[in-house]
């Protein structure tokens, strides 16, 4: 009941401040693991995935950003800190806990945030948890959200769900999962160029 209060609300924010508007809603199953893997050139990208999707969505968040006050409130909607430049041997085991649990996961495969909003390649196996859970990944792109590159003053934002990937009964190696990741990292491209603002 906290996180659709809290979603109501930002979907209230967004849609007023910034003109926002989803789209591919219905690409995300309505059961079953999900993990939904978006272009990141914001601290904003959070919140505007969370609000757009059907499913309370877990997010993977570098750990810097949970001291107090903000912490308590992202770990409160759901969200868990990773160690970045190290293998974060808890965090692995929360994300793959989540997915086991048929819910929803939300990553940003770059690793980090688009320092001059163009997308960069996938991390080497983003797509692990997917692989290791059977979850269905879908390629999230969210425009607009780098307010700093705004081209007017009532700027818009967009989040558009694209077509599944699924990784169910197939059997990967590592170079395969990277390449799952390339053609990941290609839907969201063409996502991004395909609704463009």
């Amino acid at each position: 009941m906290w996180y659709r209060f809290v979603q109501f609300i930002f979907n209230i924010i967004f849609t007023i401040i910034y003109r926002f508007e989803v789209i591919g809603r219905e690409n995300i199953p309505k059961d079953g693991p999900v993990l939904l893997a978006s272009n990141h050139v914001s601290l904003l990208d959070p919140p505007l995935v969370g609000t757009a999707s059907t499913r309370p969505v877990h997010f993977m968040a570098k750990e810097e950003l949970f001291t107090f006050p903000l912490g308590p409130i992202y770990k409160s909607l759901g969200a868990f800190p990773v160690k970045r430049g190290a293998s974060d041997r808890q965090a692995i085991k929360t994300a793959l806990s989540i997915l086991k649990n048929n819910l929803c996961l939300g990553i940003f495969p770059e690793g980090t945030r688009s320092k001059d909003g163009k997308l960069g390649p996938a991390e080497p196996g983003a797509l692990t948890f997917a692989y290791k859970t059977g979850a269905t990944v879908i390629p999230t792109a969210v425009l607009g959200s780098n307010l700093s590159t705004r081209k007017s003053f009532w700027p818009k934002i967009k989040v558009v769900f694209g077509e599944p990937l699924s990784f169910k009964d197939e059997k990967l190696n590592k170079e395969q999962i990277d390449e799952k990741g390339r053609e990941l990292m290609q839907n969201i491209g063409m996502l991004l160029e395909k609704y463009k603002i």
